[in-house]
């Protein structure tokens, strides 16, 4: 049985674009976990006027059952590694179980840094205000380290913004962001693929497109952010 909520990734984005215009957010910066996230993420950064940027992170799948997260990698200089401890009780894995699907997962991290940042720099989250967006969650264990690994950078406000995802998940997480903006939490939530008619799967190709699309947005900030932004390419 389908829920549907949304036609697709962008209806989705420009929604929770429309609810995000009310925070009034300082000098916003729009990021988005790829793929799904990205066409969300370009909405709401045209909603904001805001630049759209990219959190590389991967989840660490249990090896038997790799949709089930045992916990996700995030990029960065000090890759940040967060761990689902329930579910590596449940499954039973070992450290070094743990290690070769990270490592795998850091692998990918690294193929697709090369392909996304190839003819761009990356934003700067320094003094601003971060939106981290994705298409929905389920467990949150991914989104869970890319809110650590990029409170790490000093953003001044960090704010979890999805289109939708379980009550429980939302709870777990309010602690990692100082806001969260949800559209829907249903009480019997599935697949976050039931909330929409179409769910596509996104290629690194559709990536790259929405990222020059995001290129034409003229967004509002500060010279500070600018050239800090500049000392970042």
């Amino acid at each position: 049985m389908r829920f549907v909520l949304f036609q697709d990734r962008f209806e989705a984005g420009k929604a929770l674009g429309e609810a995000l215009k009310a925070k009034d957010l300082s000098d916003p910066v729009v990021l988005a976990l790829p793929r799904g996230g990205v066409p969300v993420g370009l909405e709401v950064a045209r909603a904001l006027r805001a630049p759209l940027g990219l959190v590389l992170v991967r989840k660490i799948g249990v090896p038997f059952q790799p949709e089930l997260a045992a916990g996700a990698v995030v990029d960065g200089d000090d890759p940040e590694i967060v761990y689902n401890d329930d579910v590596i009780r449940l499954a039973r894995l070992k450290e070094s179980d743990l290690k070769v699907v990270a490592d795998r997962e850091l692998q990918e991290i690294e193929r697709r840094r090369k392909l996304y940042f190839a003819d761009r720099g990356r934003i700067s989250p320094v003094g601003r205000s971060i939106i981290v967006v994705d298409d929905g969650l389920a467990t949150g264990a991914t989104m869970r380290a890319a809110l650590h690994g990029l409170k790490r950078k000093s953003p001044a406000h960090v704010l979890l913004a999805v289109p939708v995802a379980p009550a429980d998940t939302i709870e777990k997480l309010r602690d990692e962001a100082d806001d969260v903006v949800c559209l829907a939490q249903p009480a019997s939530f599935g697949a976050i693929g039931l909330y929409y008619a179409n769910f596509t799967q996104l290629s690194d190709a559709d990536v790259i497109a929405l990222l020059h699309e995001a290129d034409a947005i003229k967004p509002t900030t500060s010279p500070e952010s600018d050239e800090e932004t500049r000392r970042q390419q």
